[in-house]
């Protein structure tokens, strides 16, 4: 299989972790051009919510705050986003990707109303989240395997937890708002394709109405 075919086979995988690594690289042509990137792509709540920077929500997610950082993002989301994207169609891998991004980067800033956090962490763990979702749905057909991906998935998460213990501008609170967000996905679009524009349109109205309430703590925040 040559490099187009490889390509062809996982399309929005090697796309995302072209954009997320094209970044990178320009970040490093100078420390000025780095901070701005960082500086205005950023995920920081007040800007989000109170500025009504939004394209944050996105942006975030393709920077990354160091070499060792995006590697092992870029590695993980190769690993699961491989498999996703050959289980689900494009429109689910990308609403579950960009889904999950969004509830984790709004979980990280009602964890953190004065946080700054980069990183592809959220969405990377919503196709973990969906990998176990479809999963769960076909166990009783996989059978004996069910059992052997759960124990490999568990590790492969922890392994996944554990990095975002060590790297800084990283938060917990966003991978396990990716991870519910993207199980619930694949639990959904798993039992029947058709559900993700149900998924989809139900999701961003519960983030509309999350976004809403987090404006409510900045109002308290900002007068306290």
């Amino acid at each position: 299989m040559n490099n187009i075919e490889k390509f062809k086979d996982i399309p929005l995988t090697y796309s995302l972790m072209a954009v997320s690594i094209l970044l990178f690289l320009i970040s490093t042509i100078s420390d000025n051009l780095a901070e701005t990137i960082f500086v205005t792509g950023a995920l920081h709540g007040y800007s989000v919510v109170v500025k009504g920077e939004i394209y944050r929500l996105v942006t975030s997610t393709f920077i990354h705050s160091g070499g060792t950082h995006i590697i092992m993002n870029m590695l993980s989301l190769y690993i699961v986003g491989k498999m996703v994207e050959k289980l689900f169609s494009k429109i689910a891998y990308l609403s579950i990707y960009f889904i999950s991004a969004f509830f984790g980067a709004f979980t990280s800033i009602y964890m953190h109303l004065d946080g700054v956090a980069v990183g592809a962490s959220g969405a990377i763990f919503g196709l973990f989240g969906a990998l176990a979702g479809f999963v769960f749905v076909h166990k009783d057909r996989l059978g004996g395997q069910f059992k052997a991906f759960m124990k490999d998935f568990g590790i492969l998460l922890l392994i996944n937890l554990v990095i975002g213990f060590v790297f800084p501008n990283i938060d917990i609170s966003a991978h396990v708002g990716g991870l519910i967000a993207g199980m619930i996905g694949g639990f959904v679009i798993a039992k029947n394709p058709k559900f993700v524009w149900a998924y989809l349109i139900i999701s961003l109205i519960l983030l509309v109405l999350f976004y809403n309430y987090l404006a409510s703590l900045y109002a308290k925040f900002i007068f306290i």
